[in-house]
């Protein structure tokens, strides 16, 4: 139970990594508050984390948000507040992208994948930071991708706002380091997420060109469940060492 009493903030809690986090902080005594823009798919979330039997200190609650909105962000962490009383975690887990042509993103799709990918932690961190540095041992955990790390074919968007994430997250860990708030990120490999559907290659496409980007075991697909367990670690006091990092949870790819 490492995270009773403490109250934990996840975006992209509707499916995939983000439900798996909000569901693991759950099961290990936090009070989480969990947002998504489906709605739909967050109350199946909430829905699940009660049928678990909810959390040791509290109710898991939540709402809909679009981390692109710095309103909606600002009115969903007040509401997080008000809800649960204050805030020790916020997990970045909003995220968008795809296998797409570079001639093909247009100046809105750009827009779209930056709005979500690196505007949106800006929005959370920026509205949750007075919150989380009232705690001790506050911490966030954003998720990235392999693809922050490298160049990549057919996702020039989706790379560039994982990689803006990344160092966005190192400053931030350098910044308030002397203030008791720690900045991780996690960067999954393959992970079988409704997100992966995106990046299933299209017949125009030059395969030696993304190839080199799998696994060294073929077809290796790893769980959300499994990030969620790295998310989790990143969060908690035993990863209270562990500043500015990004754990990369890939099966070796990168290796």
């Amino acid at each position: 139970m490492r995270f009773a009493d403490r109250i934990i903030y996840v975006t992209g809690a509707a499916s995939g990594i983000g439900r798996a986090a909000a569901q693991r902080f759950a099961a290990e005594g936090g009070r989480v508050f969990a947002v998504d823009v489906n709605g739909d798919g967050l109350r199946e979330t909430l829905a699940l984390i009660d049928a678990a039997g909810g959390t040791t200190a509290g109710a898991a609650d939540g709402g809909t948000c679009d981390v692109a909105s710095p309103s909606s962000v600002q009115a969903s962490i007040a509401a997080a507040v008000r809800r649960f009383g204050g805030l020790h975690v916020l997990v970045n887990a909003a995220g968008v992208g795809g296998f797409v042509r570079l001639e093909e993103i247009d100046e809105a799709e750009w827009m779209r994948v930056i709005g979500v990918n690196l505007n949106g932690p800006f929005h959370t961190t920026s509205a949750a930071l007075p919150h989380l540095l009232q705690q001790r041992g506050a911490s966030i955990v954003n998720v990235t991708s392999t693809a922050a790390m490298r160049g990549q074919a057919y996702c020039s968007h989706y790379a560039a706002s994982k990689a803006g994430l990344l160092n966005f997250t190192r400053s931030i860990a350098l910044e308030f380091a002397t203030r008791g708030l720690r900045a991780n990120c996690v960067s999954p490999g393959s992970v079988r997420s409704p997100l992966l559907r995106h990046f299933i290659p299209r017949e125009d496409f030059e395969n030696q060109l993304i190839n080199y980007c799998r696994p060294p075991v073929p077809k290796q697909l790893f769980e959300p469940e499994q990030v969620a367990q790295v998310i989790a670690f990143l969060a908690s006091d035993e990863a209270a060492m562990i500043n500015g990092a990004a754990l990369v949870a890939d099966g070796g790819t990168l290796a």
